[in-house]
């Protein structure tokens, strides 16, 4: 909960005017009873005296007027104090789900990783409100009910001691409920906040590949497969609920009991012990005690989800406290001789938990007007390669050189401006195809975005929509085709006029007469940057520059294609698989 507290400190005078306003609702809950135990003990005496005066019915009306005055002050002090701790606990969440949201932007895609996209939603969302819930409550009960105690417990022993005892009996019976309760809620909790994790990876995976799904019908699997995940859940949760709701009823029945027990044991005084008790004394004492016993089931019910908001700040914590393992230089030196150089020295890399590296001993230099592809079999570490420019990982070994600097010392964002990136998942965003495009480079203008659409080969299709550059685009692109995404996510890399273009792939659902012109149009506008690609097709890469060969992390291989297809048998078998003789 340390970050609850940390947040905390920037709401010292709210937390000070809920101190007060509970101390004032606390006072005026606490000073109803010794009030009535005054007027009914004034109205049995003049019961008992038969008759009754102008003065008594003036006195008993100032009571009563009193009493009013006391409830509306209560009143106005519990309606302040809500206000006031919704405000506070709402800004507290409001604060931490910025802090988390922030915090991950920087996060290297090891920490993703680590963590994994489903659980950092969780964690924003749905941890984040178990912690606001809980605050809320707090800050209500959790002032009031320590005060409520202790003051009743102190009014309750000067009223009467002997009939206060029965507390004696009642609290610690409480107090092991709260212990039971509290040794089984703790540890469901915990499993309960993972098992929310779990339904949302699984939903997220069932989103995202419904297309799929629907393709090989595979339905009902997939929906018996949730089933299972969210049966597990409710069972989990279930169980916690039935243990949290047991806390009510039976402290309820430890009340009234103890009630009883004033009663019994008042008239066993005033039989055995010949004590004469006044109705009004025995109904104040009776108020202290049921006041006391409910401070103690609203702290009751506070502590019950004390482990569950505890878990989730845990969580929340793990987020705020986790180092990216990049990191990032806020001064950076910036070579501006040099621009658009890329470099690889030596570079290593093996992925977190690996025992084999992805990469290995990789050296290759690429100016400004060329071209440098990679090329080589699955999983052959050529998206690896490309990840290291931008820095999405950091080098085991080695180094990656921008422009004759380490890209290490440099502020991520002044390196990553420097790098136009198209993923091998092209990545659109809920908006227009305009504003998709205008992500690469804010300041871009119109005429700026439509060269780049048309550089990219999506001029036809865009114009052929109704809206044209306004058409919405859905999340993740899924009312756009395949090729179609790809060729808006290289005009958004486009756009912003890179220094070095890496293409991780970005031309595989395009068809050959569409490569080859994106391809023609692309070479007039990257003439003075850096190019790097890699691509499955020997038809996308044929004319480059320097062509890499990877097999297994190594390179096998590292010339033009013709130097290639005499020197590396590995590139000359993809070469035979893809290209007739004819066409060699």
């Amino acid at each position: 909960m340390k970050c609850v507290f940390k947040e905390l400190g920037s709401y010292k005078r709210q937390l000070l005017f809920i101190v007060l306003t509970t101390i004032g609702t606390t006072m005026a809950t606490l000073g109803l009873p010794s009030l009535l135990s005054v007027l009914i003990n004034y109205a049995e005496a003049i019961n008992k005296a038969g008759e009754h005066t102008r003065h008594d019915v003036i006195y008993v009306l100032e009571i009563g007027a009193l009493m009013l005055v006391i409830v509306f002050a209560g009143l106005l002090c519990g309606i302040i104090t809500s206000k006031l701790s919704a405000t506070v606990s709402m800004g507290v969440g409001r604060n931490l789900r910025s802090k988390i949201f922030t915090k991950v932007q920087y996060f290297s895609q090891t920490e993703i990783d680590r963590f994994s996209a489903s659980s950092l939603i969780t964690r924003t969302n749905n941890d984040i409100t178990q912690v606001q819930t809980f605050l809320n409550q707090c800050l209500r009960i959790a002032i009031q009910a320590p005060i409520m105690c202790i003051c009743g417990i102190i009014l309750a022993l000067s009223s009467s001691p002997s009939l206060s005892s029965v507390l004696i009996i009642s609290i610690p019976i409480m107090a092991v409920v709260l212990v039971i309760i509290a040794k089984i809620a703790v540890p469901l909790s915990t499993k309960i906040q993972g098992k929310i994790d779990r339904i949302n990876l699984v939903l997220r995976e069932k989103l995202t590949g419904v297309r799929v799904i629907r393709a090989f019908g595979t339905i009902d699997f997939e929906s018996k497969k949730f089933e299972e995940i969210n049966k597990d859940y409710k069972k989990t949760n279930m169980k916690l609920q039935r243990t949290t709701n047991a806390v009510l009823p039976v402290l309820t029945v430890v009340l009234s009991l103890t009630a009883a027990m004033v009663l019994l044991l008042a008239g066993y005084q005033d039989i055995a012990k010949d004590v004469d008790y006044n109705i009004g004394e025995i109904m104040a004492i009776i108020q202290y005690i049921m006041q006391i016993m409910m401070a103690v089931i609203m702290l009751t019910l506070v502590f019950v989800q004390l482990p569950r908001a505890s878990t989730a700040a845990q969580r929340a914590q793990e987020v705020l406290q986790t180092e990216p393992v990049i990191e990032n230089k806020e001064e950076t030196v910036d070579n501006k001789e040099q621009k658009g150089y890329l470099t690889f020295k030596n570079v290593s890399f093996t992925y977190p938990g690996a025992d084999v590296p992805a990469i290995k001993n990789l050296s290759f230099e690429a100016k400004p007007g060329e071209t440098t592809a990679i090329i080589g079999g699955t999983g052959m570490g050529k998206s690896t390669i490309v990840n290291l420019i931008p820095r999405l990982y950091d080098v085991t070994e080695g180094q990656v050189l921008v422009d004759g600097v380490d890209v290490r010392d440099y502020d991520t964002a002044v390196l990553r401006s420097k790098i136009g990136f198209v993923p091998q998942k092209a990545v659109l965003f809920s908006g227009t195809i305009d504003s998709n495009i205008a992500f690469g480079d804010k300041n871009a203008n119109e005429d700026r975005i439509e060269e780049a659409v048309k550089i990219a080969q999506s001029y036809d299709f865009v114009m052929k929509k109704e809206e044209g550059f306004d058409s919405p685009i859905s999340q993740g692109g899924t009312n756009v085709s395949g090729g179609q995404r790809q060729r808006l996510a290289i005009a958004r890399a486009i756009v912003r006029k890179p220094e070095i273009y890496v293409f991780d792939d970005s031309f595989s659902a395009l068809d050959f007469k569409t490569d080859k012109a994106l391809r023609h149009a692309l070479s007039a506008e990257t003439g003075d940057a850096t190019v790097v690609i890699v691509a499955q097709r020997i038809s996308t890469i044929i004319d480059a520059d320097r062509i890499i060969v990877v097999e297994k992390g190594e390179v096998v291989g590292m010339g033009t294609h013709k130097e290639l297809v005499e020197s590396c048998e590995v590139y000359k078998e993809i070469v035979d698989s893809q290209m007739s003789k004819e066409g060699e």
